[in-house]
This record gives C-alpha cells, structure tokens and sequence, in this order.
C-alpha cells in the first residue's frame, strides 16, 4: 500500500497490520482462509499464519512472533512490531540498509576451559561447538572470507570477553555463535536466537521494564533476523529428516545484545535427547551442520549485498 494506506488498527493497545495490507504490499498473489488459519503464496514464499498463536512459516521455515496473531472482525491481524521487525526483512534483505557489504566472520564457539557447558556421555557441548566451528571456518577460508574464532582451543572466556573480541573487529563482520542444548529427554530440534527489539522480551520470559531499552546489538534488528532467517533454513534443508524445526526466537543473550555486527545464536541439537545425542556426536551429521552455515552465510551476502533504497511507505 502507497504511504497511509495500510489498513492498522489498536489491539490491547498495540499496533496491528491487517494481512490484507501485508498481501497488498509483498505481492502476494493468493491468500486462502481456512478457519484461523491464513496462507499468503506468490510464486517465491508461502506464508502461513495461525490466529491466537506466535508461530509464523514462511516456505516452511518457522518463525516465533514477538505478538499473538489477531482478529478483529472479519480480518486477520499481525502487531507491526513482527512486520517490520521480522516480516520485512525476511522478505525484502536487499532493503536492509546497515547490513554491509562484509568478508569477515566472528566464529563464537561457546563454553570451554572450566565451563564444559551442556554434557552427556558421548561428551562435552564445548568440544562439539569448536568442532562445528572449526569444519566452518575451515571451508569458509577456501571461500575467501576472514574468520576470526573468539577461542580456538579448550579455554574459559566470559561473555564479555567475546563481546570484546568481536567487537575489537572494526570492518563489517557477522557473527554467529555456536551451541548445543539440553533439557527434557524429549526435547529435539535445532532453534536460532536473535537479539529481541527494544520492548520484545527474551523468549519464554516475563516483560520488565529493561527490555525496553535499546541494546548495541539492536542497531542490526533487520539483518540479525536476515541471517537467521538464512542460517537456520539452510540448516534445515541440510539435515531433513535428521531434526526438528524448533524455530527462529527472540533472545536477550549477553553475546547477542552487546556485539555490533549482525548477530545470531545457534543451537545444533539437544545433547539430552538419547537419540540426538548419538546424532550430535556423528560425524556426518557435524558436517553437514557445518556445510549448512557455510552455505548459508554465502546466500546471506548476496541477498543483503544488493541493497535498494527502501520505498517509502
């Protein structure tokens, strides 16, 4: 819609998009409504949405909403905050306007020395992060791209430490920080973390009043959400059947608010799952965890590498 034409309205005194606004504006071609659920296609995505639920997949990918999905009426209604937050960079990365143009990438390995992070009998996360890390920034090397790992070997470094690394990087860098998960012995699936905007909480906790303020990591929204939105599909198509879509979330991690380079966190797996644990410590399934990154940062740099000055709206 040209400028003033979207079609907002007020819900719980938040502002809210009608998905026949975002139809209009991403040229979507189709839109089907079948009880709460909505489905946008156009020959590139389909877009599913559930009325009264956060979860949103775009070609099969999914994503958390910061709001629950709405109705008014008879029309569907998405908070502006998930639009223009992760909606549209999703869709248009070529109008993100601070993503740069980069050769460089931060490779964070998390946990080591004293700190082994999550463990099962097979072994420690920390070991299983400098391996991914290490297949990544060897591939990516024959690509070109500088790497520089926040620690290359089994040492301790607090989160401050690694901000301060990657920041101490002065030209236009990414940064991917490197997990596996623990929790229930059910619990499975691969999840990435991005920095949640100013006023979005950190996943599965409670708004407090220091959310609302504006972190160095903030300065990225669109591009953090953009590579997350790469890395984590690719990982995706990568492993099939060997994972399960657990989605891309909102954080407030220490890593992902302080660093001032587009920033994600990943976490490969569940070390708690008996039948993970067994993949996670598979060699085959490392590599292809680590091909997927690699694909995905080259897909990444293309799509943000040919920014168009953004329409006004």
């Amino acid at each position: 819609p040209a400028a003033g034409k979207w079609d907002t309205t007020k819900i719980e005194g938040r502002a809210y998009v009608s998905v026949d606004s975002i139809k209009t504006f991403y040229n979507f071609t189709k839109m089907t409504r079948s009880g709460g659920t909505v489905l946008l296609e156009n020959p590139k995505v389909e877009m599913k949405l559930r009325v009264g639920g956060t979860e949103c997949l775009m070609n099969n990918v999914k994503f958390v909403f910061s709001h629950t999905i709405a109705s008014q009426g008879d029309k569907v209604y998405v908070s502006q905050t998930d639009v223009a937050k992760l909606i549209d960079p999703v869709l248009r990365p070529n109008f993100i306007q601070n993503a740069g143009d980069f050769r460089t990438v931060v490779l964070d390995p998390g946990h080591g020395g004293k700190d082994p992070g999550a463990t099962n009998p097979l072994g420690t996360e920390a070991r299983y992060n400098l391996r991914i890390a290490g297949l990544v920034k060897q591939q990516l090397e024959t690509k070109g791209f500088k790497v520089v790992m926040t620690r290359n070997s089994d040492v301790y470094l607090s989160l401050q430490e690694r901000v301060d690394l990657a920041n101490n990087v002065r030209e236009n860098a990414i940064f991917i920080s490197i997990h596996f998960n623990s929790g229930g012995r059910a619990a499975r699936g691969i999840e990435t973390f991005t920095l949640s905007p100013p006023g979005i909480s950190h996943y599965g906790s409670g708004w407090k009043a220091s959310d609302n303020q504006s972190r160095a990591g903030n300065e990225h929204d669109s591009a953090n959400i953009a590579l997350a939105t790469s890395i984590h599909g690719s990982i995706l198509r990568r492993l099939v059947k060997n994972t399960l879509d657990r989605g891309i979330k909102r954080a407030r991690f220490s890593v992902l608010s302080g660093v001032r380079h587009p920033a994600i966190l990943l976490e490969g797996g569940f070390m708690s799952h008996p039948y993970e644990a067994r993949l996670i410590a598979n060699e085959d399934y490392q590599k292809h965890l680590a091909f997927g990154i690699v694909e995905a940062i080259d897909k990444y740099r293309y799509a943000v590498g040919r920014v168009k000055a953004a329409p006004r709206r």
